[in-house]
């Protein structure tokens, strides 16, 4: 079977590699590229499922595993892994292939990433598809994802890979509860064989210094969220997820009031987008982005 993508590496103004897909459009070109941007922990395999579909539209997909994760280099300079540097790096990213503008599609990290973007870049942003998560991150979402990130002892088989993978991330998926394809097919996407044979968590445990310590309140993102006022924007929130609260959904469409929300039934934080609720209304929101 001809695969979908290409594997490229980029290599970004402090001499990291980037690892990135791209996957051409299918047809006749129908509109300006999508940059796929995973969260915290997660890495190109993220979008292998939704990133094929946005192809088959027409549109060329670039997904990147941003530092640390994935095939590309972790940085020596832990103090680096943060949102602002990883926006550098995709517009960077963008700039050596020569892409002026794209839609942006973040999930969690990637959408605050995507709103750096936005404060700092915003003629290079199309439209965006936002991923659960909002200028304020639930502190029990935090608390959670810390939690599940606090072990990375590596396993001994697939099987063990995926009952963890299921550990952590049930309370996000309950309706899987028991579909073993499912929780394979994610413990895929996160762990990977090392050159020691080892099965292992794919990202470099210093990332998680950016979560940062439990001193003080959580801060207001607000101000990323104003340059959205003329930027199209879809929303995606996992209808039991943690981390974006209703509130804030009601929020931030009063201060967009065009602004497009899907929720996502019976899932938590944080949807792939390839539920047939957020699939759905992704694919009609591309449909009007030139």
């Amino acid at each position: 079977m001809t695969p979908s993508f290409t594997d490229h590496f980029f290599t970004n103004s402090d001499g990291l590699r980037i690892h990135y897909r791209d996957y051409p459009a299918q047809g006749s070109e129908t509109g300006v590229p999508v940059l796929c941007l995973h969260g915290l922990t997660r890495n190109v395999k993220d979008f292998e499922d939704l990133a094929p579909r946005i192809a088959a539209k027409g549109r060329r997909v670039i997904v990147a595993s941003q530092r640390g994760r994935g095939r590309s280099d972790p940085d020596p300079k832990t103090e680096r892994y943060q949102p602002p540097v990883y926006a550098g790096d995709m517009l960077g990213l963008l700039d050596a292939l020569e892409i002026p503008r794209a839609v942006f599609i973040g999930t969690s990290m990637g959408g605050l990433m995507t709103m750096v973007v936005a404060g700092i870049q915003p003629q290079r942003i199309a439209a965006a598809v936002i991923n659960d998560v909002g200028p304020v991150v639930a502190k029990e979402g935090l608390d959670r994802i810390k939690l599940n990130t606090s072990s990375r002892d590596p396993v001994t088989s697939w099987e063990e890979a995926a009952a963890r993978t299921r550990e952590s991330n049930l309370a996000a998926f309950p309706d899987r509860a028991d579909d073993a394809a499912f929780w394979t097919d994610f413990a895929h996407k996160t762990w990977i064989e090392d050159g020691e044979g080892r099965i292992v968590l794919d990202y470099d445990g210093e990332i998680l210094s950016m979560l940062g310590g439990d001193d003080g309140p959580l801060p207001d993102l607000w101000e990323f969220w104003a340059p959205f006022e003329t930027i199209p924007a879809l929303l995606v929130r996992g209808a039991i997820s943690d981390l974006l609260s209703p509130e804030t959904v009601a929020e931030m469409k009063r201060r967009k009031p065009d602004l497009g929300v899907v929720e996502v039934p019976g899932v938590g934080h944080a949807p792939f987008m390839t539920e047939p609720a957020a699939w759905t209304a992704i694919d009609a929101f591309l449909d009007e982005v030139d």
